[in-house]
């Protein structure tokens, strides 16, 4: 194909003009009818792209045969009427060739937004109105009969859409329409060119066969024969708009501005202006659409940058705000940045007992005020949850902490939520820029550990320290906390719990340590919190309930059967599913329901009374029972011990300690344990230390006790080797 483009090419510079039969018959022939063949040849392979391929040949063929009749015509100096067959076949290519064309773009950019096809749309009207100025001649011409009109009308009104269609599909290539449309386009407009370039020639009558012009049209059907032959892109790229897209509507809008100008001042036809009218209220439309589009990218990028509950700028705004402020270059001597994180203590009671209403609620109050209790220079964002951060640009560290210390008091004001009030605490770390780091992540990790410690210690506010850098160990711990999960490091020590009544031990509880490899025997408060924090709190739970029943197990097989007592935290018993799964515990051991005692918290009861009433319900119903641990040191109303299935309290160590030199402290006790029996439940007292406080217990008709002075949590063969000694003991004291 190329070969006899080059041969063809040649052969019009070499001769002069007028008809030669080899240049301008045989291979002006063949240099249009192999395109043709070639895009044919690729219809076999063409896949989804076949429709419009098969289109593009038949307009290839339809100009080629026009185009045959053309040279038989000229070889033998016969006079072809007007239309002849020849113009039926170049007429024809257009049809094909703009069908083809439409449905290869629309495959290409299916699922592209109106704006691409608009934007094809003005471009193409913008070139067709330039294009109806120039000829203007040609539409001046038509005449002679319906036939000979339509023929004469149908060429320029073609070369119109092809033009149109030329520059609508390049300017897809601001989209990033894939690299092999290039040949198509390239060969469209050469083929438009060729078309323009004629039909101005023969208007003014001047055109001749054997120019070099003539090889324009081969070159066309050339080019649109190598795209057919390409490939699809296997993956449509991301198309991102260029710069380049802009031009389009602008340049369309110029044009037709200048075409109404110019028809302001000489005559023009009527379908020129129509054309420039039509351009320019596409244009308009164009311009609609894009401030439309405008606003709506204006409004993305607030949402992107802004916490859609409180308003506030969120963690993406913080971390462009943060990081464009510490690039910038400060005068020696000018005082520093300080990063503030802020922490909601309990924030997750709020939602779990008064509902994610009321904690969203909360949340947006407590932006509110400490957006107005900051400065306006500096900056504060939601980074999600319960968490917030602050900025305070030009402050020395005294001044960071004052202010952390004055967000602390707004905070701890009472907050009035659809007629209930409220009190929160925060806890805020702080770090210091440059001291502390010069990057927003350094700041937030040193921050998020200082205030980690604020919530440790419980101090309010901390400002971040090298000494209390503990997060790495932390890390280290946790990962260690996993695999002791997995390698059984977790063990179980039992305390006793003596029936004051008979002296009999009936039950135990059980409590857990960690067999540290390289620590030692580590005591829960040293790991414990970290198992919250890590989310293993199901993991320890359900160790620990397989551990103690199976040992319970063991007992029973011995003759001993004791009832397990095991501490479940709030998030355990936050789980629906833990009544099937204690069932299923006891059921794989053989055990009946009595044989487990959950211990619960005074707070765990209080902050979901209706998920714990009926959890709890479920539990009782399987026989489980359920004990109020530390009792006495919790906050809330004793109206659950009405509403709720609870068969035990322990009353917490800190009433029974002091209970021997404490007049005051043995009268809670005393009435605590008639509150107990008044309701039919039983009372535990923990902590007994020595002979006095286990026999004023006994003395006030306290129903259990546990404690040191009995036995410390020692492991099962321990405490298997003190029951037997008690026993022993009991029965020589019997036999005397």
């Amino acid at each position: 194909m190329w070969l006899l483009l080059a041969a063809f090419c040649i052969g019009l510079a070499r001769h002069s003009e007028g008809f030669e039969p080899l240049v301008d018959g045989w291979l002006s022939t063949l240099v249009l009818i192999v395109p043709a063949g070639v895009c044919w040849l690729a219809v076999a392979g063409s896949g989804r792209r076949r429709p419009e391929l098969v289109l593009l040949a038949l307009a290839m063929t339809a100009f080629a045969t026009g185009n045959v009749v053309f040279v038989v015509a000229l070889s033998r100096n016969a006079e072809l009427a007007f239309p002849s067959y020849g113009d039926l076949g170049f007429i024809c290519f257009y049809p094909f060739a703009l069908t083809s064309v439409a449905l290869a773009v629309r495959r290409e950019l299916q699922g592209f937004r109106g704006t691409i096809w608009l934007d094809s749309l003005l471009g193409g009207l913008g070139a067709s109105v330039v294009l109806s100025v120039l000829l203007e001649k040609v539409f001046a011409q038509a005449g002679g009969g319906p036939l000979e009109i339509a023929a004469t009308l149908a060429y320029p009104l073609f070369d119109l859409l092809l033009l149109g269609t030329v520059v609508g599909v390049a300017a897809q290539q601001g989209r990033q329409l894939h690299r092999g449309w290039l040949p198509l386009v390239a060969g469209l407009a050469v083929f438009s060119a060729a078309d323009i370039a004629f039909a101005l020639r023969v208007s003014s009558g001047n055109y001749v066969v054997g120019t070099p012009m003539d090889a324009l049209w081969g070159i066309g059907l050339a080019l649109m024969a190598v795209w057919a032959c390409g490939r699809p892109a296997a993956d449509r790229q991301d198309h991102a708009e260029r710069s380049v897209v802009l031009a389009v509507p602008a340049l369309a809008t110029f044009a037709g501005l200048v075409i109404l100008a110019v028809a302001s001042r000489r005559e023009l036809s009527l379908f020129a202006v129509a054309l420039a009218v039509l351009t320019l209220l596409a244009a308009a439309g164009r311009t609609q659409l894009a401030f439309r589009q405008l606003q709506r990218l204006g409004d993305l990028r607030r949402q992107a940058s802004t916490d859609e509950l409180t308003g506030l700028p969120n963690r993406r705004a913080l971390t462009v705000g943060v990081t464009e402020h510490l690039r910038q270059v400060r005068p020696a001597g000018s005082a520093g940045d300080a990063l503030l994180l802020l922490d909601l203590d309990r924030f997750k009671e709020v939602n779990d007992s008064l509902g994610h209403h009321t904690g969203d609620a909360l949340l947006i109050q407590v932006g509110q005020r400490l957006r107005h209790q900051l400065r306006a220079g500096d900056l504060l964002a939601r980074l999600g949850g319960d968490e917030f951060a602050v900025l305070l640009v030009d402050v020395s560290r005294s001044q960071a902490v004052a202010v952390a210390t004055a967000l602390r008091s707004r905070l701890a004001e009472p907050f009035t939520i659809d007629g209930t009030v409220l009190r929160t605490d925060v806890s805020i770390g702080l770090a210091l820029a440059p001291e502390h780091g010069s990057d927003l992540t350094l700041l937030l990790r040193r921050a998020d550990i200082a205030m980690y410690q604020a919530k440790r210690e419980r101090d309010g506010s901390r400002v971040y320290s090298l000494s209390a850098d503990d997060h790495g160990q932390r890390l280290r711990t946790i990962n260690e906390l996993h695999a002791a999960l997995e390698r059984g490091e977790l063990i179980l020590h039992f305390q006793p719990k003596l029936t004051l009544r008979d002296g009999q031990v009936r039950g135990v509880e059980a409590l857990v340590r960690w067999d540290h490899p390289s620590r030692g025997l580590l005591y829960p408060d040293s790991f414990l919190g970290l198992v919250e924090d890590a989310g293993l709190m199901p993991q320890l739970t359900r160790a620990v309930l397989s551990a103690a029943l199976d040992q319970a197990a063991a007992w029973r097989d011995q003759g001993r059967p004791l009832t397990v007592a095991v501490n479940l935290s709030g998030s355990s018993l936050s789980d629906d599913d833990l009544p099937s799964e204690v069932a299923a515990l006891l059921a794989a051991r053989g055990l009946p329901g009595a044989a487990l005692q959950l211990e619960i918290t005074e707070d765990f009861l209080m902050r979901d009374r209706d998920r714990a009433r009926h959890i709890l319900g479920v539990l009782r119903e399987q026989g489980v029972e359920i004990s109020v641990d530390d009792f006495g040191t919790g906050f809330s109303s004793l109206a659950y011990l009405r509403d709720l299935p609870v068969d035990e309290l322990k009353l917490d160590r800190s009433f029974v300690f002091p209970m021997a030199d404490d007049a005051r402290a043995a009268a809670l006790v005393t009435s605590t344990i008639g509150l107990a029996h008044s309701l039919g439940l039983r009372m535990v007292a923990e902590g007994v230390e020595n002979a006095a406080a286990l026999a004023e217990l006994t003395r006030q008709g306290c129903d259990e006790a546990q404690g040191y002075y009995l036995l410390r949590p020692v492991p099962a063969a321990e405490l298997e080797h003190w029951l037997d000694q008690r026993e022993g003991q009991v029965a020589a004291s019997e036999r005397r």
